[in-house]
């Protein structure tokens, strides 16, 4: 039951993403009070994926090293960072289209570097598809993009220091409801 309720979460996750892009038509037709509804199905989306992955029994597929924590901090990081308005409002990532979508990916991408359960294969990996699909999606139907007004590196300096903190909060957090992210 465990693992239909991840896999149901994710495609909750996956539908109100994608609505947009899919049925253009359909979502132009609902106006702004969409919104509310897309919020409240995400959210739903991410209790459901909790759900799932907590209530499936663990099934080991590989064994990571230990020395990937080191490599899925960094990843995070950097996630977080891209995450961060510093594509907006900097200069390094200004030229970077979807600076979001990549730091959601690799912080997706950093989960599976250091858990080697079906569970969490299921949850990162679909959600790691999820943001490739995504770009994809969102390159096909608008191939013309122009880049924002480049920012300067002390924004990029201020939202790196802001990423750190942000990443000893979460970190922290995930301590206390799961496994340390950081090496002891």
């Amino acid at each position: 039951m465990g693992m239909i309720l991840l896999i149901l979460g994710i495609a909750l996750w996956w539908l109100p993403h994608l609505f947009k892009r899919l049925a253009p038509a359909r979502r132009a037709a609902m106006g702004n009070g969409a919104k509310g509804a897309v919020a409240l199905v995400l959210v739903l989306s991410v209790v459901v994926m909790v759900i799932g992955y907590r209530m499936t029994e663990t099934v080991f597929v590989w064994a990571p090293p230990a020395s990937m924590v080191h490599v899925n901090n960094l990843l995070v990081l950097v996630g977080i960072w891209m995450m961060s308005p510093a594509g907006q409002k900097g200069r390094i990532l200004n030229r970077v289209r979807h600076p979001m979508l990549i730091g959601f990916g690799l912080w997706a991408f950093a989960h599976l570097l250091v858990n080697g359960d079906l569970s969490s294969i299921v949850l990162f990996g679909g959600l790691l598809a999820w943001a490739l699909v995504e770009i994809a999606v969102i390159n096909r139907a608008e191939p013309a993009w122009t880049p924002p007004e480049s920012g300067t590196l002390g924004k990029d300096a201020m939202f790196f220091v802001a990423s750190l903190v942000v990443l000893a909060v979460i970190g922290w957090i995930h301590g206390l409801v799961g496994p340390s992210p950081f090496a002891a």
